[in-house]
C-alpha cells in the first residue's frame, strides 16, 4: 500500500474509535462484560498505548536502525491504583488520544514508501518497522472500540 492510502486508514481508525468513545454517557462508563475491561478502562489504556506509539514512531523516524523499541505491560498499567484505570475521568485521556494521534499522522503524511522498511527491535515483539507500526496502530483502535462496543451491549 502507498502512504497516501495507509494514512488514510489510520486517520480513519482514529475516528472510529473517537466516534464509540464520544457515545459513551457517565453512567456506562463502568460497565464490562465479566474478565473485561470497562469503556473507562479502555480509553485510559488507548491514550496510554498512544503516548507509547508517539514515541515509538519518533524513534523509528529519528534515530539509527537497530534502536530498541520499549514495551510495557498493559496490564500492570491498567491494575495500578495511582494510574486510576478504574476512577479518573476520561475528558484527558480522550485528549491524549486524539492529539498523540493527530501529530502522528502528521509524521505518516510526510514519510516515504523507502521510510516504511526503516526498522528497530521491539523488547518484546522483536523486529519491528515503520510498516508493522502503521498495521499495528490501524488496528488498535478498531479493536478496542469494538471492545467498548461490547461493553456497552452488556
Amino acid at each position: 500500500m502507498d502512504i497516501t492510502t495507509l494514512a488514510a486508514e489510520y486517520e480513519a481508525s482514529t475516528r472510529y474509535a473517537a466516534d464509540i468513545m464520544a457515545t459513551v454517557s457517565e453512567a456506562h462508563l463502568d460497565i464490562h462484560k465479566p474478565g473485561g475491561w470497562s469503556p473507562r478502562q479502555v480509553i485510559h489504556h488507548l491514550a496510554d498505548s498512544e503516548a507509547q506509539s508517539y514515541a515509538r514512531l519518533r524513534r523509528l523516524v529519528a534515530e539509527p536502525v537497530g534502536t530498541i523499541i520499549q514495551g510495557y505491560d498493559e496490564g500492570a498499567w491498567a491494575e495500578s491504583p495511582i494510574l486510576g484505570y478504574t476512577e479518573l475521568p476520561i475528558e484527558n485521556s480522550v485528549a491524549v488520544y486524539l492529539s498523540v494521534r493527530a501529530a502522528s499522522l502528521d509524521i505518516l503524511k510526510r514519510l516515504n514508501e523507502s521510510d516504511l522498511e526503516r526498522s528497530g527491535v521491539h523488547t518484546e515483539a522483536g523486529p519491528y518497522s515503520i510498516a508493522r507500526w502503521i498495521k499495528t496502530y490501524s488496528g488498535h483502535p478498531r479493536d478496542h472500540g469494538d471492545q467498548i462496543k461490547e461493553a456497552l451491549a452488556t
